[in-house]
């Protein structure tokens, strides 16, 4: 289930802080939406441009979605398979990158079943690449990115300390 991060939240993450555009920046928040498929065939679940930007040729961005994601919807068959964890896998879309060369900072994102619940209300930022020779336009409202939630295998004879949590994002388990 994906839903919108707080609107304080989304613009701590923007780096928006000048008072000046409170209207303008809330008028991008509301139009932010929900990752959702283009088709009844679809597996990705297409995440859409927050607002406007060129990124040029070697470029990198980090994308606040403005977007969480939960398996809470998925509990009771997390319960019937214990040893399977919700992770949500964040890919460019396939044609940005066919066409243009846009990719992943870390070549696919990975959205671990317990990031919900981190300090940053487990807000999906997703760090782009432009590994092409031209700009690429990317607009507000059209699809850049998709998720793909899968079911990842977690052997049962692992040892985890039941205290571990996770609290934040890139490198929070360590690197």
């Amino acid at each position: 289930m994906f839903k919108k991060v707080s609107a304080v939240q989304y613009f701590e993450d923007c780096g928006y802080n000048d008072e000046n555009m409170v209207d303008e920046y809330c008028n991008e928040y509301d139009e932010i939406k929900l990752p959702r498929r283009a088709t009844k065939g679809s597996a990705g679940y297409d995440f859409f441009m927050p607002f406007d930007m060129q990124l040029e040729p070697k470029e990198t961005v980090t994308i606040p979605t403005g977007i969480s994601w939960t398996h809470e919807d998925l509990s009771d068959y997390i319960e019937q398979v214990n040893r399977f964890l919700p992770t949500l896998f964040i890919y460019p879309k396939s044609g940005l990158g066919f066409k243009y060369q846009l990719g992943l900072s870390n070549t696919v994102g990975l959205i671990d079943a317990d990031y919900y619940h981190s300090d940053n209300e487990g807000h999906i930022l997703i760090k782009l690449v432009n590994n092409g020779e031209n700009p690429i336009e990317l607009t507000k409202g059209k699809a850049f990115a998709q998720g793909v939630v899968q079911m990842c295998y977690a052997h049962e004879s692992e040892e985890l300390s039941p205290t571990e949590s996770r609290n934040g994002g890139f490198g929070s388990t360590g690197v």
